[in-house]
């Protein structure tokens, strides 16, 4: 009896299904709405792939012709660092923005990969903002107020504002909520993923009827997906069952080059484009785009 040939190995199916997803790619129309649609990444869940999503995301979306801002609002700076962004302790950052009210058009970057890609970058700073944001006016809306600021000065138009929130409900995470129309929630396909999850839509309700009425739940993202793991299939049919809307089609893979981009100071679409990760993540926001959110929840025009 032969031995089967390579053809039929899983990893033949596997490549020749990754060449299929990037011609698929490269044919797909996709039409910007022409409005800004402000996205805030939260899972108070450490280690779910967050800020990988936020800045993968917006490198993604950039490739298809979007121009997208990245606020970076976690002290660690970890999507500033991804998106080749200075952002040592002397640079203007979301910082002055909050405590001081620098205008965000005096601290926005542009990132190395693409002029459709900017970034409000972190700075060590931030670490004591939580405690210097109690004793400011209107301290849940600073960042609102600020964008709303950008925006309506008609100079810079923008299809996406993603925000990347620290793993924590804090006064930095607040703002990013009172900022946003759009949660976007990344869940790792492992073990305890749901687990958190009703606490964070709890604050979502708070928000809701307290600061924000315009933030809903528009998209879950499933991350760190082993397809080989019975596990990861059980939590993603689990999180397809609790929210059939909101799960995108598209699922992000376990990606040694995805977890290797930041170190080189890059997304994994700029480090690889070909890649698995990056491919993903390219359909994902292709599948944003033709998402449109519903028209009740209007961003800026």
């Amino acid at each position: 009896m032969s031995s089967p040939s390579f053809e039929d190995s899983p990893i033949a199916r596997e490549l020749a299904d990754l060449s299929a997803r990037r011609r698929a790619l490269e044919s797909a129309d996709v039409e910007l709405s022409g409005r800004t649609r402000v996205l805030t990444v939260s899972n108070q869940k450490g280690g779910v792939g967050k800020t990988t999503t936020t800045v993968n995301l917006a490198a993604a979306l950039a490739s298809v012709g979007a121009r997208v801002l990245v606020i970076d609002l976690d002290p660690q700076g970890n999507a500033s660092t991804a998106l080749g962004v200075p952002h040592t302790a002397d640079i203007p950052s979301i910082y002055d923005v909050l405590i001081d009210d620098f205008p965000l058009t005096d601290i926005i970057q542009t990132s190395p990969e693409s002029p459709n890609l900017l970034c409000a970058p972190s700075t060590i700073h931030l670490a004591g903002a939580e405690i210097e944001l109690v004793s400011q006016v209107a301290r849940e809306h600073r960042l609102r107020t600020a964008l709303d600021a950008y925006l309506d000065s008609g100079e810079h138009h923008l299809d996406y504002v993603l925000i990347d929130c620290p793993p924590s409900l804090g006064l930095l995470t607040i703002n990013a909520f009172a900022a946003a129309t759009e949660l976007l929630i990344p869940i790792q396909c492992e073990y305890y993923a749901l687990e958190g999850l009703s606490q964070l839509l709890g604050t979502v309700g708070m928000i809701q009827k307290h600061l924000n009425p315009r933030l809903h739940l528009s998209t879950i993202m499933l991350t760190m997906y082993d397809g080989r793991t019975r596990l990861a299939q059980q939590v993603a049919e689990e999180v397809r069952e609790h929210f059939p809307n909101e799960v995108l089609a598209t699922v992000i893979p376990r990606s040694v080059r995805v977890s290797e981009a930041p170190s080189f100071g890059q997304t994994v679409i700029a480090y690889d484009g070909q890649s698995a990760g990056a491919v993903a993540y390219r359909e994902a926001a292709v599948e944003i785009i033709r998402r449109e959110s519903a028209p009740q929840n209007e961003g800026h025009s």
